[in-house]
């Protein structure tokens, strides 16, 4: 017996994705557990596998669609058998659309409707007075509508009174015969019918505004928002809406840390197997380690708030935020006070590329207690990030900066290295956070604690 398959919730978080490749066609056989689909949620790619065995005889959606959890999108059932009954009235295929071309954004491009259209003569009564009255007519000019309809933009409207382009000769060159900048520059020049009174209006109206008409300036283009960046939107609003942040900064000796890590790497290099390439440990992995012994003398902020209670975590799952196309992801190394300089950075290896090809899973981007995010590859001296709810601080990481740096009584070449701490004012006092950049500034002076702790 035929039945609808409906999106499914392939995310703890998930309320919408977009169906971004179907594996199957109509007409195929599948089979439990048989790859249907893959959606883009508002973490990474998922996959849709097939509940039950059958026949998939219809598809409801279209590559490219944007579908809502629990909305239909397949009928399954036997070869042959009748589907009208349980096809949608409405196809959610169209229901269902892709997003907006970037090209023809509906919030810069709208549709007008047709009495919108209608001339100004007829909308806005006549004026009599001075000159300067007269001007206030000008704002919406008279411009004949083309087989009853002139398809602009506002924008391309303004500008064209700027210009003096009369609309009415243009050919639109835009989607559906839009009139678009492009057109206005073949008709630059070409003046708008004016009576003598009102042409005098409106340079008598530009002089006073002291206004000279400048170059066309291109709409903007309008990327759609994808799921990644509508959560990140909504998170990061509703965190520094409802989350007091306070910040601390310190700025840390790192001489001793650039000296253990070119001694390890050089140790890795020379015992890797020949052919093999030999692993190499960033600064941010003996961050990541530096950070997860500093949260175990310091629990209280290796917690979260909840409104009943502040929950002081026993695990350490650090987040390390990683840059994707989309905007930014934060998979978590797990029980990181536990694990070796080299098994953290092998993992944040791993997890950082497949983050950037959208194959974490979401259990690997939940949960974390404690969130770092560098920036110091890209340049940054120094920045304050925003938390990630529910954890209740979040250490940014800057770029090892070369200073002149004074060593009892003399100055000399130094390597210094800045970081901030946000918290959560509710979770994490001045003196707490205090205590815990104190604790990693310690273990970053005397970094060799970081391969035996």
């Amino acid at each position: 017996m035929a039945k609808i398959l409906e999106m499914p919730k392939l995310s703890p978080t998930m309320e919408e994705g977009v169906l971004t490749a179907w594996h199957k066609k109509e007409g195929d056989a599948i089979a439990v557990d048989d790859l249907l689909a893959e959606v883009e949620t508002d973490k990474a790619t998922m996959e849709f596998r097939a509940f039950d065995k059958g026949t998939l005889l219809k598809l409801l959606v279209a590559e490219g669609a944007n579908v809502k959890l629990g909305q239909p999108v397949a009928i399954v059932g036997n070869p042959g058998e009748d589907v009208s009954n349980l096809t949608p009235s409405s196809s959610p295929a169209k229901s269902a659309s892709p997003s907006p071309s970037p090209s023809l954004p509906r919030a810069v491009t709208p549709t007008l409707a047709p009495d919108t259209e209608a001339p100004v003569a007829q909308r806005v009564p006549a004026r009599t007075g001075s000159a300067l009255d007269r001007t206030e007519q000008l704002a919406e000019p008279a411009i004949a509508p083309q087989n009853g309809r002139v398809l602009a933009s506002p924008f391309v409207r303004r500008t064209a009174r700027e210009l003096g382009v009369d609309l009415r000769n243009a050919h639109g060159t835009g989607p559906g015969g839009r009139i678009v900048q492009a057109d206005l520059d073949r008709l630059r020049g070409a003046p708008v019918s004016l009576d003598d009174d009102t042409a005098r209006s409106l340079v008598l109206h530009k002089t006073m505004e002291l206004k000279v008409p400048g170059p066309l300036l291109a709409e903007p283009e309008a990327r759609p928002l994808s799921m990644m960046r509508k959560t990140i939107a909504r998170r990061l609003t509703e965190s520094k809406q409802t989350v007091p942040h306070f910040y601390l900064s310190i700025d840390v000796d790192a001489g001793p840390l650039l000296e253990l890590r070119e001694r390890v790497n050089a140790e890795l290099k020379a015992s890797a197997h020949e052919g093999e390439d030999a692993p190499k440990l960033s600064v941010n992995d003996f961050i990541v380690k530096a950070c997860a012994l500093a949260l175990l003398r310091v629990p209280e902020c290796n917690a979260s708030f909840s409104p009943e209670a502040i929950l002081v975590h026993r695990r350490v799952d650090i987040s390390v935020a990683v840059a994707v196309p989309d905007g930014l992801v934060t998979p978590v190394v797990r029980n990181a006070d536990q694990k070796s300089l080299a098994t953290i950075g092998r993992e944040v290896r791993d997890l950082a590329s497949r983050a950037r090809t959208k194959k974490l899973k979401p259990e690997e981007m939940q949960n974390g207690t404690f969130s770092i995010s560098n920036l110091g590859m890209f340049g940054i001296d120094e920045f304050a990030a925003v938390i990630n709810p529910p954890e209740g601080a979040i250490l940014a990481v800057g770029r090892v900066r070369d200073e002149a740096v004074v060593h009892g009584d003399s100055v000399v070449p130094g390597k210094r290295l800045a970081m901030t701490l946000s918290c959560d004012h509710r979770v994490v006092d001045g003196a707490v956070g205090a205590a815990f950049l104190a604790e990693l500034r310690g273990l970053l002076a005397r970094p060799m604690r970081l391969l035996t702790g």
